[in-house]
């Protein structure tokens, strides 16, 4: 067995072996070693509790109005209503879950693409900052609803509109994020990469691109839940399908359960996406200090 004087009879003789090293990374710094499931389990019951008890205060609210009667049913129902028609109305409601929840992921998907895409474009050619920044910026304060009727014209009532809708809504954070990335890293490892003969891609693949991941993925958590937005936005001027189709449907005839049923599944799809990308930023830079002896929503 390594003891700590080993470590130190190896560490003044040289550099330490790959098998002091581990020891004295496993041994020296007691609970630094590989996090267990029940340690990460835990961590997740302590970042979930608190967002749960404030759910749960609000579910009882919402139920205490509804059965004290102190607004009409016919605006706030209450939630074994909502339940009933979720679970009765369950087909008819996946079915447009699915159409809204691929609009946004194939919106968000091209958006993150083009966004960083420009991204880079912007960084490596002031020419192409110059041109392009000021209409991206422009294009940005449009309203897009006032945008998505011309979409339905353009491209009739399918799935078109919608997708481009989200791509519009999502691709500005996605560019402001990445372009702030890539100019945020140190410029001393550009210049020690260059002066080591690296070339462009290699020094933006090694050290630009991980660089900017930490704020390119702050970028992408807020373009996901915009892309949901987004294709909800388009299914409100022209469609025939989706979960922003059926809120009008609910609203016109005053159906409040299927109202509310739907602004759940439509949440739902906002968090779960969020989570997804949460997850994919725990996976791709859990070097960085917003992750270090964290979990997934964890917050300190």
């Amino acid at each position: 067995m390594t003891t700590t004087e080993d470590l130190r009879a190896d560490s003044s003789d040289g550099p330490p072996t790959a098998t002091a090293r581990a020891t004295a990374k496993d041994t020296a710094v007691p609970g630094r070693g590989r996090t267990s499931a029940w340690g990460q389990a835990v961590r997740l019951a302590d970042a979930s509790w608190r967002p749960l008890v404030v759910l749960g205060l609000l579910f009882a609210g919402w139920w205490f109005v509804a059965w004290r009667e102190l607004v009409p049913a016919y605006l706030i129902p209450s939630p074994g209503a909502v339940l009933e028609t979720m679970v009765s109305e369950r087909a008819m409601l996946l079915e447009h879950t699915w159409v809204t929840t691929v609009e946004t992921v194939l919106g968000f998907v091209i958006a993150a693409v083009v966004g960083v895409a420009t991204a880079v474009l912007l960084v490596y050619s002031k020419t192409a900052e110059k041109s392009l920044y000021p209409l991206i910026l422009f294009a940005q304060v449009i309203p897009k609803i006032a945008i998505a009727p011309i979409l339905v014209v353009w491209f009739g009532f399918g799935l078109t509109p919608k997708i481009i809708l989200a791509v519009l809504i999502a691709f500005f954070p996605v560019v402001v994020s990445a372009v702030a990335g890539l100019r945020s890293v140190d410029p001393e490892l550009l210049e020690m990469s260059a002066t080591m003969g690296a070339s462009r891609w290699r020094t933006f693949v090694k050290i630009r691109f991980p660089g900017a991941l930490p704020q390119l993925m702050s970028g992408l958590k807020v373009a996901v839940t915009l892309a949901v937005v987004g294709a909800v936005v388009g299914e409100f001027v022209g469609a025939d399908r989706g979960l922003g189709f059926v809120l009008l449907l609910a609203s016109g005839n005053l159906d409040a359960p299927l109202l509310f049923a739907d602004l759940i599944l439509m949440s739902l799809i906002g968090v779960v996406l969020f989570v997804l990308v949460e997850l994919a930023e725990h996976l791709l830079i859990p070097w960085h200090a917003s992750r270090r002896g964290s979990v997934v929503l964890a917050a300190s």
